[in-house]
């Protein structure tokens, strides 16, 4: 059992840091502004498992946000990558991995007939709305609010006020003039997707979505959604771009897209086909990927692209994503999902929500069902932010954040939930003690 996380030398690293990072970190979700507190500092991982630099033990259900799939540092992804390294670290020139790679993505994922690996998910979808507006003449983009699609300038994107308005940056130092090319939709909301084609359907070059949202906390669509969207978008002669950077080798092995109903023309990847390397992949129907230099007009290009360590890291992963894999992520994400709302019932918290899909799990301090962002921000923060330091206290490193997903890795088995039982018991139990 663990007490008073962080420990004395995570807030030793925290204020070194500070002196010499943007916030003390890279990425701001690290820093636990949105649930308070200073982060924790970990010095290794191990299967389901992180270890902090104080020598304390925390069940992992952040899994790097989604990328390591199979726990952390899988011997085999971890002998692959070294194997690599060995061989030389990076080339700037063409590698067999890269195609090897590419192969069994193609073989599992047979949507993207020609595909481009580049190093990051904001750079693959960047590049996928390049690549749509190349194909398609046209220079407005369709997201959903609540989808987090990269921190490239034209995604930063929220909802302006009325049907036809357009988007406001999300962040300083995005120009207007950038955003004014996003139109907003509302997710799950097909007619309010057709008043955005009847105003502006000329214009359209594409529709960026997630099948399953993500960054919202978990929001499946509703039945029928995701094949609303493909029609109006075609009908209008735009492109669909399915953002499986989340979802692809995460809930099935392939992308999930055409299962839920969503007709693409071009998709993205990232995380997991990196296994736990920095990795994006785009690629989508030949003839619009055939825009892309050196064969069209679409100019992309990356010194670090299809770098070998990543090319080595995905080959291993994927080579492991079995039946088996799959079947083990569906049933620890039951088992968590039905121990998160027992221990809610015992605990009489309300409002609860838990939303599943396969090893994806959201959290919400809400009433459910959560349909789109608006719903999704009816969640208790305050609530979310005592759960969360309580079930750290615990042993167990959840999200840092309110409306971030909840990962299960193949690396976690039932005993390990069962003695995680207690943290989630104490998690509710201090998000209860907040006033609703």
């Amino acid at each position: 059992m663990n007490r008073a996380s962080p420990g004395r030398r995570s807030r030793a690293l925290g204020r070194r840091a500070a002196r010499v990072l943007v916030g003390g970190v890279d990425s701001p979700v690290r820093s636990f502004r949105s649930v308070g507190g200073a982060p924790v500092f970990f010095a290794r991982g191990r299967g389901a498992y992180l270890f902090d630099v104080d020598g304390r033990r925390y069940l992992d259900l952040v899994g790097s946000w989604g990328a390591n799939l199979l726990g952390n540092a899988p011997p085999g992804i971890v002998a692959a990558v070294r194997r690599a390294a060995l061989r030389g670290l990076t080339f700037g020139a063409p590698t067999p991995l890269e195609h090897e790679l590419g192969e069994r993505i193609r073989r599992a994922a047979p949507s993207l007939e020609l595909l481009r690996f580049v190093s990051s998910g904001t750079e693959a979808v960047m590049s996928a709305v390049r690549v749509a507006r190349g194909s398609t003449g046209r220079t407005k983009i369709v997201k959903f609010a609540g989808g987090y699609h990269g921190h490239s300038d034209g995604l930063l994107a929220r909802a302006g006020s009325g049907v036809a308005t357009h988007a406001l940056p999300d962040s300083a130092g995005v120009p207007r003039a950038i955003v004014g090319e996003t139109l907003v939709g509302r997710y799950n909301d097909p007619d309010h997707l057709a008043q955005l084609f009847e105003r502006h359907g000329s214009a359209i070059a594409a529709v960026v979505i997630e099948p399953v949202a993500g960054n919202m906390g978990v929001v499946p669509p509703r039945p029928g959604f995701l094949a609303s969207v493909s029609s109006l978008a075609h009908r209008h002669g735009a492109l669909v771009i399915a953002d499986e950077v989340i979802t692809g080798f995460r809930l099935r092995r392939g992308t999930v897209h055409e299962s839920l109903g969503l007709a693409a023309d071009l998709v993205t990847l990232g995380k997991v086909v990196g296994g736990g390397m920095p990795v994006g992949v785009y690629g989508g129907r030949r003839a619009v990927m055939e825009m892309v230099a050196p064969l069209g007009p679409v100019y992309q290009a990356g010194t670090l692209s299809g770098h070998p360590l990543a090319m080595a890291g995905g080959i291993a992963m994927l080579d492991r994503l079995t039946d088996r894999v799959y079947a083990t992520l569906e049933r620890e994400g039951a088992a968590l999902e039905e121990r998160l709302r027992l221990e809610a019932e015992q605990a009489r918290l309300s409002p609860f929500t838990v939303q599943r899909v396969g090893s994806m799990l959201g959290v919400f301090f809400a009433p459910g069902p959560v349909l789109d962002l608006p719903s999704a921000e009816r969640s208790n923060r305050a609530r979310y932010a005592r759960f969360f330091h309580a079930a750290l206290d615990e042993g167990v490193y959840l999200p840092p954040s309110a409306l971030e997903t909840t990962f299960v890795s193949a690396a976690v088995r039932p005993s390990d939930l069962e003695r995680a039982a207690a943290a989630v018991k104490a998690g509710l139990r201090a998000a209860r003690a907040v006033r609703p």
